[in-house]
């Protein structure tokens, strides 16, 4: 149940009644051409609701805003409803002033609905799949991939939670140019152990990394030299498969460790394996697409976002002045390239699999490929532009005491996930990067350890264990978190105990506004912002020791308050502890 929601409903249709009376007594026009709108005040000292309605119609009505919001507030019937009282302020605007109705029915609401609280149904009977981190899989998965994990993650489950169906997949790119310079690699590294690194020359492009020596190592160990005089080809397969199988398992294992689980690892090879590749350029081709230019197939790429942007209102010269370039597809050699592996996986989420929409989180060195994308998927006539989104990240600064972080501690080498996971908590990771994505974070690793109001989530995850700590010693005493019916909520009068009944009221808007703008980093906030309203409650209201029937009430308000921080953590993949 979204209460801000219903308040704002409240409003509008006490105004409604109030214009209706007042037209049947002949001082309003019966139709007005206004709607009213009703917002929460940034100062909310004269009211928790108002309205501008007056000011609005005004003109409309031929009259002055104040002289028609006396006219409403006259007839303005309170009785029943979530409010207490209404005021004119300023040139017009109506102030409603919540009771103790809204505040009560909001914690029971919340009581009520327990795990479920903040569910809405803005995308119920959507189909929605999400696909990040999708890493390289020949070489360790770096802080980008971290953040990445947590976005798409946090992503689809605030979708999950907004009603929408969601598939969460990772792109294994096992196919192309990069997998034939990893298996040269590894093959370069093998013929290094068998005939000494001065024998053979490793390729300059090459992955360098030590794991590269890792696995060319374990390789050796498990074949010994049977590969060192078998064709290229051969070796070459082979030493991939090894790298793969075993590069593979380990991305799944880190990333279970980070609390990431997908609904399916899809692999590029697969699309070249079963000819759909090949079948998705040939579609493009037959719709007029493409074009042969020395011995390659080419896209016609500047053609179709040049009429996106011209559908759009783009002038020609401004399209002019950004250099469109088609793309190749498929190479002299017969390859099909990258692009062309994308275009077909992204007609099968599409166009297979249907999904209403494919969100995918890439890094913002991706931005470029974004039109072009949907520009292919506009082509193949499967709406890219509407159904295709992308969620830019910016890059990740590790730091610590205010010096970059570049180097493991434990390693010595380029710091990957393994290496993170190995000395900061998941929970505090997963807080940490589930920040706004546009904007480019500074990873504090010495704060992401400390104890105390400073890091955020330990902030967030004190106020739950607080919560949870009262509530075993009061049960110890004989007192039980009660049920609604049990409470008298006009107890609640405190300027500090209403704040956190209004913020509680917040989440469901929040969860919303997550969704809708694929920003999870709204969840971070709201946490904070609620541990904060409860810690100023817990300091301002005393429960232990009092009266009763205010105990009761202080009682439930603070579990209810455990309730949200938990679903809060929940929902973002950190755990919510009940002592620290």
């Amino acid at each position: 149940m979204n209460m801000i929601q219903n308040a704002k409903d409240q409003v509008l249709e006490l105004t409604k009644r109030a214009y209706a009376k007042a037209a049947v007594e002949g001082l309003l026009p019966q139709d007005c051409p206004v709607t009213p709108s009703v917002e929460i005040p940034k100062d909310t000292a004269n009211g928790d609701y108002t309205t501008t309605f007056c000011l609005a119609a005004a003109k409309a009505l031929h009259k002055n805003p104040r002289e028609l919001a006396a006219i409403l507030t006259d007839r303005l019937e309170l009785d029943g409803s979530y409010f207490t009282s209404v005021s004119v302020a300023g040139p017009g605007f109506l102030n409603f002033r919540l009771g103790s109705r809204w505040f009560g029915d909001t914690v029971s609401a919340i009581q009520r609905e327990g795990a479920d609280y903040g569910k809405n149904d803005m995308l119920c009977g959507k189909k929605y799949m999400v696909e990040f981190v999708s890493a390289n899989p020949t070489g360790p998965m770096h802080m980008g991939n971290a953040r990445g994990g947590v976005l798409g993650d946090t992503l689809a489950s605030v979708l999950q939670k907004s009603g929408a169906d969601v598939w969460r997949e990772f792109y294994v790119n096992d196919a192309g140019n990069q997998i034939e310079k990893f298996a040269k690699s590894l093959e370069a590294r093998y013929m290094q152990i068998l005939l000494g690194e001065d024998a053979v020359q490793f390729p300059e492009d090459g992955y360098h990394g030590d794991d590269i020596r890792e696995l060319a190592q374990a390789f050796y160990e498990q074949e010994g030299d049977k590969y060192l005089h078998c064709d290229e080809k051969t070796r070459h397969d082979v030493l991939a498969r090894f790298g793969l199988d075993r590069n593979i398992p380990k991305m799944q294992t880190d990333l279970a460790r980070y609390g990431i689980h997908y609904d399916q690892w899809f692999f590029e090879s697969t699309l070249h394996e079963s000819g759909y590749v090949a079948d998705t350029v040939a579609q493009l081709s037959n719709l007029g697409f493409t074009y042969e230019k020395d011995g390659a197939l080419w896209l016609k790429t500047s053609e179709i976002l040049r009429e996106n942007l011209k559908k759009a209102g783009k002038k020609e010269e401004e399209i002019d002045k950004l250099g469109l370039k088609d793309d190749v597809l498929r190479r002299a050699n017969g390859f099909y390239t990258y692009f062309a592996a994308d275009i077909a996986y992204h007609r099968n989420k599409l166009g297979v699999r249907g999904f209403d929409k494919v969100i995918n989180v890439w890094g913002a060195d991706h931005h470029g490929h974004v039109a072009r994308l949907k520009g292919a998927m506009d082509a193949l006539g499967l709406d890219g532009e509407h159904r295709l989104d992308i969620v830019l990240m910016q890059l990740v600064k590790l730091v610590r005491d205010g010096e970059v972080v570049r180097m493991s501690k434990r390693t010595g080498k380029a710091i990957s996930l393994t290496d993170l996971l190995d000395e900061i908590p998941v929970d505090a990771c997963r807080y940490f990067f589930n920040a706004k994505p546009e904007t480019q974070m500074e990873f504090d690793l010495g704060l992401a350890v400390r104890e105390d109001s400073e890091n955020p989530v330990y902030y967030v995850q004190y106020a739950h264990a607080r919560i949870c700590t009262l509530l075993k010693a009061l049960e110890a005493e004989g007192y039980c978190v009660p049920s609604p019916d049990e409470v008298d909520f006009s107890l609640l009068t405190e300027d500090a105990e209403l704040s956190l009944i209004k913020e509680l009221a917040q989440y469901s808007e929040v969860v919303r506004l997550a969704a809708r703008n694929y920003d999870p980093s709204f969840i971070n906030r709201y946490l904070t912002e609620l541990a904060a309203a409860f810690h100023k409650f817990y300091s301002a209201c005393r429960i232990k020791g009092e009266e009763e029937h205010l105990l009761k009430a202080r009682l439930l308000l603070a579990d209810t308050a455990r309730s949200v921080l938990k679903n809060g953590m929940t929902l973002i993949g950190c755990s919510a502890p009940e002592k620290m």
